[in-house]
């Protein structure tokens, strides 16, 4: 599969949501033009803030929705049927409650009860796009008794935003891998990169019994 031509960053407009966990997918475009020479600029067809930056050899457009994440797909949608980007060559930025703080992950396609994903969805006629999950924790571990809603339009802890942080980097400087190497491999680093799933990889190996049995599974469908 080609390499991402638009890259989408999911938030909400104005200076009251610049903090939210919310805003994840906004914090990794302005990471990226951290990197990379660019600048946003406010486009009223394409309803957002729209860019465009070099990754190695391949030009990639940016857009930030300025329409509300519940109608996130009208900017995008707009943006990919002029310039006909197809929707495997979308990569979209968003807060993951799934995902504790620090964890990246890529996927593609995939149902979800994010708002801003589920009109992306209807607006491109498919979820058969890439996501890029930003982990900022859910509310029942991490604020017991805060709803859902108000746990993402608040403001993470100084350690959490710290983490969420050191993910958007950590994805960031992956980029050239999936330019350079493709979906596969990118997802495996950066995936193999997650401080969860080092973690988890380092459990296993304190525990003999327990790697065995995780390799017999693995091997149980190829000797069935």
């Amino acid at each position: 599969m080609n390499a991402p031509r638009l890259i989408v960053g999911l938030g909400n407009p104005t200076d009251q949501h610049a903090s939210d966990r919310h805003n994840a997918g906004f914090w990794f475009i302005d990471a990226l033009l951290r990197h990379y020479p660019g600048q946003m600029r406010p486009d009223t067809k394409f309803f957002g803030d729209v860019g465009e930056v070099r990754i190695g050899t391949q030009v990639v457009r940016l857009i930030k929705p300025m329409t509300y994440m519940n109608r996130s797909g009208q900017a995008v949608g707009a943006l990919a049927r002029f310039y006909r980007i197809d929707p495997e060559d979308i990569l979209v930025a968003y807060d993951e409650l799934d995902l504790m703080p620090g964890s990246a992950r890529l996927k593609l396609g995939g149902s979800s009860t994010h708002n801003g994903l589920r009109d992306l969805t209807a607006h491109l006629g498919t979820p058969r796009y890439w996501r890029l999950r930003l982990g900022i924790g859910h509310p029942r571990t991490l604020n017991p008794g805060q709803s859902v809603i108000n746990f993402v339009l608040g403001r993470p802890s100084a350690a959490d935003q710290q983490l969420i942080e050191q993910a958007i980097d950590r994805s960031v400087d992956h980029l050239p891998v999936l330019f350079r190497d493709g979906w596969e491999i990118a997802t495996q680093q950066l995936h193999s990169a997650d401080p969860a799933m080092q973690a988890k990889k380092e459990a296993k190996s304190s525990n003999p019994k327990e790697e065995a049995g995780e390799k017999a599974r693995r091997r149980a469908p190829e000797d069935a």
